[in-house]
């Protein structure tokens, strides 16, 4: 095939964009239009944000939801340093990201330039990887290179950067572009067989799902091998949404979100089997980890970055699925033992039970003018349809809907959590990208504390210009509670410093301003009207905000009080 020129850069990215099936482009593009002049022409989805940081997480639900890379465009300068804390956040997740910004001119670099940074050292630490295209030349093959280091092994951003020469000069490209689709490996065939054995060996294990498995159970063959091996399912947060939650052996969320009497399978347990799950600190939050109690892991990760070694046990690497298929023919003559599959049952039946009491112990305990954030929960399941995807946060209220059951995902539900490093706005920005990754009857709800929408509701105009419709549920306490709670906890109620007050949030007049939707509930007994009609605004093409006042001591169910990053753990007795 005979070469073919672009004329410029930016319309080689727009092809190579095109090729990958890029459905939305987010950003906040420096003083140089001439991206969004090429993006003009095609049916690309465009969100114009007001901060970069935003930018990033936006186009990081994307990729989570849709499964295939997301894509930021930036300046130069701050523009990049403001969003390297989504970048952090999209690496922390192994999330596909390609960041592409501004760049001084190569015979400008040390002179001072008009926002002049070194941006390859400052954000190498954030990616997988990172290159500059500084001749015409070279821009085809970053592109591709780019989007192969995001979607292969271990998922991650990757960044390329334009340098200002290269923008406007004809770029030439010889050939088709290259398949952009992830490539999954198989799993080593010994590996394979010496985890199914260690597998078959257990009398007594658990299945943890983690975010690696995302769009990688299509066909339900996680539970499949669940009913096989008779074992308790669980997952990680950020697993959440893989396997259906309505499955009889389904008990929740690991570590810091497993509470009584969940919490006793794992120090019964014999073997965890942990796929797609790096074991971070809060989906092993309260395992045995005594030097003679450690609990044994088989874990499956895609790529070696993800093994997580500190625990004994044996591991796989390669494509979830492909290992989950592995080990469920490999065990087809397994019999699981009934008495723990029966433990297992009964321990999701008294879920059910102790969640019950709980939403109703909290309803009592409600101060007036409050709403107990279970009855949200409850009242949120039936507004909007089974379909819906949660995007969430993680401050002290909203962490409500981590804990099993008083949230429940169905076979068809859907969630998009922070990652460990739970950056504040997160949820409430990565709702947008969601919302655009899905198709348009798929409703997407973000629940978010009041302090983290604060930090994001300067986008609510972006969400306006875009025409994204998402259903914003914000828990108002009155600030940052989880800070708040934290700081009683060392000065009591009496301190001169102070993390929440009593205050109009204004999101009223800003809604108003944008065209959208917005109600303040104050009393539970309106609760069922207010985000009734606020779906149905929703459903017809506008974003709608519904504030909810909720108290500081409203704590999730398995939380006896703030200490520090972590909670204390209520008791069983505790409820």
């Amino acid at each position: 095939m005979t070469a073919r020129p672009y004329p410029t850069a930016w319309a080689a990215v727009a092809d190579y964009l095109h090729h990958l099936g890029t459905r939305a482009v987010f950003g906040l593009p420096g003083d140089d239009m001439a991206l969004l002049g090429e993006l003009e022409r095609t049916d690309t989805r465009v969100v114009l944000c007001r901060d970069q940081r935003n930018a990033v997480f936006m186009a990081t639900g994307h990729a989570l939801a849709a499964g295939r890379p997301g894509v930021c465009v930036v300046g130069k300068g701050p523009a990049l340093t403001n969003a390297l804390t989504g970048v952090l956040e999209a690496r922390s997740a192994a999330v596909p990201l390609i960041l592409i910004a501004d760049g001084t001119r190569l015979d400008h670099l040390g002179t001072g330039a008009f926002q002049e940074l070194d941006q390859l050292t400052a954000i190498r630490p954030y990616v997988k990887w990172a290159a500059r295209a500084d001749t015409p030349e070279r821009l085809p093959a970053l592109l591709e290179t780019a989007a192969a280091r995001a979607v292969n092994g271990t998922p991650g951003p990757v960044y390329l950067e334009l340098a200002e020469q290269v923008v406007d000069a004809a770029v030439p490209r010889s050939g088709r572009w290259r398949s952009a689709a992830p490539q999954r490996p198989g799993p080593d065939p010994d590996a394979l067989d010496a985890t199914a054995r260690r597998i078959a060996a257990a009398r007594r294990p658990l299945l943890l799902v983690g975010g690696g498995a995302r769009h990688r159970n299509p066909d339900g063959r996680i539970e499949r091998l669940a009913e096989r091996l008779g074992a308790g399912l669980f997952t990680t947060a950020s697993g959440r949404g893989t396997v259906a939650e309505d499955h009889p052996l389904y008990c929740g969320v690991s570590g810091l979100y497993a509470v009584p009497p969940a919490d006793a399978l794992w120090r019964e347990a014999d073997l965890v089997v942990a796929l797609g799950s790096r074991l971070e600190e809060t989906a092993t939050f309260g395992w045995p980890d005594g030097a003679k109690e450690q609990l044994p892991v088989v874990q499956a990760v895609v790529g070696e970055d993800g093994l997580a070694l500190e625990r004994p046990g044996d591991h796989v690497l390669g494509d979830a699925a492909r290992i989950v298929a592995g080990w469920t023919e490999l065990l087809a003559d397994h019999r699981a033992d009934d008495a723990w599959a029966d433990r297992v049952r009964a321990v999701r039946a008294a879920l059910g039970e102790r969640a019950a009491d709980r939403a109703e112990r909290a309803a009592k305990a409600a101060p007036a003018g409050t709403v107990p954030v279970a009855a949200v929960l409850s009242s949120l399941d039936r507004a909007v349809p089974a379909g819906r995807v949660l995007v969430q946060e993680n401050g002290l209220q909203d962490m409500w809907s981590y804990y099993f059951p008083h949230w429940t995902l169905g076979a068809a539900g859907g969630s998009v959590v922070p990652s460990e490093q739970t950056p504040l706005g997160f949820g409430a920005a990565a709702a947008a990208g969601v919302r655009l990754a899905l198709p348009a009857d798929r409703p997407v709800v973000a629940l978010a504390g009041d302090g983290a929408f604060h930090l994001f509701r300067a986008e609510l105009p972006s969400l306006a210009d875009a025409g994204v419709a998402v259903l914003y549920v914000v828990l108002d306490n009155g600030g940052y509670g989880w800070l708040q709670a934290n700081l009683d906890r060392v000065s009591g109620t009496g301190s001169r410093f102070s993390f929440t007050a009593a205050r109009p949030t204004g999101t009223e007049g800003l809604a108003a301003a944008y065209g959208m939707g917005h109600r303040r509930v104050t009393d539970p007994g309106e609760l069922d009207a207010a985000l009734a009609a606020a779906w149905r605004e929703v459903a017809s093409g506008t974003t709608s905000v519904v504030e909810v006042a909720v108290a500081l001591s409203d704590t999730p169910p398995g939380m006896a009080g703030a200490a520090g990053d972590f909670p204390e753990r209520e008791g069983t007795d505790g409820g």
